[in-house]
C-alpha cells in the first residue's frame, strides 16, 4: 500500500476517533521514555548540555527502532498487518480532531458565560497561567494554541510523513515531545533542554513556513481575509520568541482580524510578548470557531499539496 493511502487512512481515523484516552498513546509513551532517559543521562554525563544531546539520541533511536520493529514484525505475520500498524502509527501522530475538540470546549464555556470553566479548559491546552485571564484573554490564548498546534499537531507530522512515511512522522513526534518535556528555559532545563529545543526548531522550520503560506490560501477558502493574513504574516511572522510559532500565528491573526501576543504570565512571572496582528476588534468566542475552521481547511490543503507532490515526483 502506498504511503499516500496510508496517510489518508490515518487522517480519516483521526477525524473519526480522535485520541481515545483508553488507548496507550505513543506520544505519552515517548514522554515517559524521555523522563527515564533524562535521569540516566544526568547520572552518567557531567555536562548538562551533553547529557541532553545523549538523551535526544537515545530517545530517537529507541523510538525509531521500536516503530520499525513493529512494522517489520507485523509484515512478517501478514502483509496487511504491517500496513495496519503503519496506519496506526501515522494516526497516533495527528491531533486535528483533539485540537478542535479541546478548543470547542473553551468556546462552549464562553458561550455560556462561564469564565471559570473556560479558563480551566484553556489551561489544558496552553502553558501560561490562566487564573487572571479575562474573556478576551481566554480567546487569545485558545486561538494562539490552535495556530501553533496546527503545525505541531497536524501539518508538521503530515510533512514528515510525506517525506519519511510512518517512521518519519513518529520520529518528528519524538522530537516534538522531547521539546515539550525538556524545552523550558528554567534552571533545570536551560542547558539540558538545549538540544531538544534546537532540534525541534529545525524539524519545524520548513513545515511552519509551508503551513503559513497554505493557511493564507485556506483563509480564502474559509471566507476569512486572505489579504489581511498575508499582510500580517509578512510583517509580524518574526514577532515571537519561537522562530516557528509566529509563522502560523501571524497568518491566523491576520485572517481573523484580531491581535495576538502581548502580556502573559508563565510560571508566575509576567512576560511581555510582542504583539502579532492588528487591534481592529476585540477577540470574541466566535474567533475560536473561525480558527478551528481555518485549521481544518489548512489540513485539507496541506494534505492535497504534499500528497500531490509525492504522486507527481514518483511518476
Amino acid at each position: 500500500m502506498k504511503v499516500e493511502l496510508l496517510i489518508v487512512l490515518a487522517l480519516l481515523l483521526d477525524s473519526i476517533l480522535g485520541d481515545p484516552r483508553w488507548l496507550p498513546h505513543p506520544v505519552r509513551l515517548i514522554g515517559r521514555l524521555a523522563i527515564g532517559v533524562e535521569n540516566i543521562c544526568r547520572k552518567l554525563v557531567s555536562s548538562e548540555r551533553m547529557a541532553g544531546v545523549f538523551a535526544v539520541l537515545i530517545v530517537l533511536a529507541v523510538t525509531g527502532l521500536t516503530g520499525l520493529s513493529l512494522i517489520r514484525l507485523g509484515s512478517l505475520l501478514h502483509p496487511w498487518l504491517g500496513q495496519l500498524i503503519s496506519v496506526l502509527i501515522l494516526y497516533s501522530c495527528f491531533a486535528a480532531r483533539d485540537l478542535v475538540a479541546h478548543s470547542n470546549r473553551v468556546y462552549a464555556a464562553l458561550e455560556k458565560d462561564d469564565l471559570d470553566e473556560a479558563r480551566r479548559r484553556v489551561g489544558m491546552i496552553v502553558g501560561r497561567d490562566i487564573s487572571a485571564l479575562d474573556r478576551a484573554g481566554v480567546v487569545k490564548a485558545c486561538v494562539e494554541s490552535v495556530a501553533e498546534n496546527t503545525v505541531d499537531g497536524v501539518t508538521a507530522p503530515l510533512f514528515w510523513a510525506a517525506v519519511g512515511g510512518p517512521l518519519g512522522a513518529l520520529l518528528y513526534k519524538a522530537v516534538n515531545t522531547m521539546d515539550s518535556t525538556f524545552g523550558y528555559k528554567n534552571e533545570r532545563y536551560l542547558d539540558f533542554g538545549w538540544a531538544p529545543a534546537r532540534l525541534d526548531d529545525l524539524a519545524n522550520w520548513l513545515p511552519a513556513r509551508i503551513t503559513a503560506v497554505v493557511m493564507v490560501a485556506a483563509a480564502w477558502f474559509s471566507r476569512r481575509s486572505a489579504v489581511g493574513a498575508w499582510r500580517v504574516f509578512r510583517r509580524d511572522r518574526n514577532n515571537h520568541a519561537s522562530p516557528n510559532s509566529g509563522q502560523s500565528e501571524a497568518v491566523m491573526a491576520g485572517a481573523l482580524g484580531i491581535q495576538l501576543g502581548g502580556p502573559a504570565v508563565y510560571f508566575g512571572k509576567p512576560v511581555l510578548k510582542p504583539v502579532i496582528g492588528n487591534d481592529t476588534m476585540s477577540p470574541e468566542p466566535i474567533h475560536i470557531d473561525r480558527a478551528n475552521r481555518l485549521l481544518v481547511a489548512t489540513t485539507a490543503l496541506m494534505t492535497l499539496l504534499l500528497l500531490g507532490i509525492r504522486l507527481f515526483s514518483t511518476h
